[in-house]
């Protein structure tokens, strides 16, 4: 099993496809890496041999940000917004949709399950 930028990658898949489960690497960035490793992007995972796992993972740590380095600086990146107090931090503090989705009837994955409206209640009596 190899093991690139600290990601096993799994057993019996083609390598294009098991490079993508590396955060920050995608199916194009995946054919860009294996095109300047000279491998065929049909092969399956289990078939490269340690030098080809080599050449990706020097070509993937000179060139590619991935993994904890990408989460960190995107996590810095907003945390940057929140400070500032702009507009996109706001939302992102309110935990709303940033990017100018409408929130009326939408956003449910962002907002959360609806929660019981509190309303007026009947009167009970005479």
């Amino acid at each position: 099993m190899a093991r690139i930028a600290g990601v096993d990658l799994p057993k019996n898949k083609r390598i294009e496809i098991a490079l993508t489960y590396i955060y920050g690497i995608g199916r194009k960035t995946a054919q860009k890496i294996l095109k300047e490793a000279n491998i065929d992007y049909g092969k399956n995972s289990d078939e490269i041999n340690e030098t080809d796992v080599k050449v990706i993972r020097d070509i993937i740590d000179a060139t590619y940000r991935v993994e904890g380095d990408l989460r960190r600086d995107i996590n810095m990146n907003i945390k940057r917004l929140m400070d500032l107090k702009c507009y996109r931090g706001l939302r992102h503090m309110k935990n709303l949709p940033v990017r100018g989705q409408r929130t009326h009837t939408n956003s449910r994955t962002r907002k959360g399950p609806r929660r019981a409206t509190v309303g007026a209640k009947k009167k009970v009596g005479k």
